[in-house]
């Protein structure tokens, strides 16, 4: 190998100058700070796009640490900027944590569990938002060794109301007073893996989200007497059992569909055959032509097996977000980080996709980059036995969190070390 190649590949590994050295200490040096604000938003969810009480503990997390601090106009957003002070103009790269919580009711028994009724930190943005502060710390720390800058993106409503694409809309990507961001990367905590190791895939990671609802119109009429009616019920469970055989027996196994029927509604009383049932689900898909033919396949059952019994079928699809698809090339950039930070036994190719949705996923439609797991499942527990994320009695290992806040700050410094 020559010098040349060397010198590439340290900057690849994202090393040069030991810009990793300490990393991993001084995110487990921070974690009983960590902690104390994981719990604070813990203790306080907040819902959609409207989190004031969360916005103002991660500006004041943020104040000393000389970062460029902005909210958002249409939600309540934080964008905080660091700005590396070694000489150059050098790239933009963006970490993002989402910042809402569930419309649940927390069971946990947690010392610290939400004191807000039917709110609940169910799956883990508030992990995302201290990690992302305790990175943002760490980079402080080491503005000095590196040009460039490092976008801190606290986004609210990923559950619902695509925070990340109202943000790229006030300009979160592209910032007026700097470079456009080049790279982003963000982190999902998950029970499903043994704490402290992380997981990821180049390419499809979450699935694109629609939601399907569906009335089946009949007559109304006296329960005894259903031939005098057009019974709505038994052709909504028609249509049901229709759907899912649609999507084994026409869909691709390796182009996967998941469609899940959560919600059948109809009639007031026990003796009235109702005029109307409704039907209410979601389908999950990995690329844009199996989301495009199961929509139509979708409408395609509902409206015949409904004519089939006389009764007729209002459709109706909306689209959710698209896929998260990370990008090869920064997919395996933070595998190689990941395996220097944390030795290799702990960085894991995560074998297939996860079905769920994330809206990260705009931002990876935009720039380059990637999403990985981060595995928080307690010590002693069962895989098949632990409750994981959007449960009511969903618990993390808090340790976690320092290898969460160690790969944040590690992949932006090997980000920005590799294009200097």
């Amino acid at each position: 190998m020559t010098a040349d190649e060397s010198s590439h590949d340290q900057g690849q590994q994202g090393t040069p100058d030991g810009l990793l050295a300490g990393v991993l200490e001084g995110a487990r040096s921070a974690l009983p700070a960590t902690v104390r604000i994981r719990r604070a938003l813990h203790r306080h969810p907040e819902l959609g796009l409207h989190l004031p009480r969360t916005q103002r503990i991660v500006r004041e997390a943020l104040s000393d640490l000389g970062l460029t601090v902005t909210n958002g106009h249409g939600l309540t957003s934080v964008v905080a900027t660091l700005e590396g002070t070694r000489p150059g103009a050098g790239p933009s790269v963006l970490l993002r944590a989402d910042m809402d919580a569930l419309p649940q009711q927390e069971d946990t028994g947690l010392d610290f569990a939400s004191e807000v009724p039917g709110a609940m930190h169910a799956c883990g943005h508030d992990t995302h938002t201290a990690m992302l502060i305790a990175a943002a710390r760490l980079l402080a720390g080491l503005r000095e060794r590196f040009a460039g800058r490092v976008v801190f993106m606290f986004q609210p409503a990923e559950e619902s109301g695509g925070g990340a694409l109202r943000m790229i809309d006030e300009g979160v990507l592209a910032p007026p007073d700097g470079p456009p961001v080049e790279a982003a990367f963000a982190l999902h905590i998950t029970t499903r893996f043994e704490s402290g190791t992380i997981h990821l895939r180049p390419g499809p990671t979450f699935a694109a989200a629609d939601v399907l609802k569906v009335t089946v119109r009949g007559a109304a009429g006296h329960a005894s007497a259903p031939h005098l009616a057009r019974d709505p019920v038994p052709v909504a469970c028609e249509i049901v059992q229709a759907l899912q055989t649609m999507i084994t027996r026409t869909v691709n196994v390796f182009d996967p569909a998941v469609l899940t029927v959560a919600r059948i509604e109809a009639g007031t009383t026990t003796n009235i055959i109702p005029e109307s049932a409704r039907i209410e689900g979601t389908f999950r898909t990995l690329s844009p032509q199996t989301r495009a033919a199961v929509r139509e396949r979708v409408s395609r059952v509902a409206h015949h097996v409904a004519a089939a019994h006389g009764t007729t079928a209002e459709v109706e699809l909306t689209e959710s977000y698209p896929p998260v698809v990370n990008d090869p090339v920064f997919a395996d950039a933070v595998t190689r980080t990941a395996s220097t930070l944390l030795g290799p036994d702990d960085v894991h190719h995560l074998p297939e996709p996860v079905m769920g949705a994330e809206d990260f996923s705009y931002v990876l439609e935009r720039v380059p980059g990637a999403m990985a797991f981060l595995g928080a499942r307690p010590p002693g527990e069962r895989p098949e036995n632990t409750p994981d994320c959007h449960s009511n009695r969903v618990v993390f290992d808090e340790d976690s969190m320092a290898t969460g806040a160690a790969l944040y700050a590690a992949v932006a410094c090997a980000h920005l070390a590799s294009r200097t």
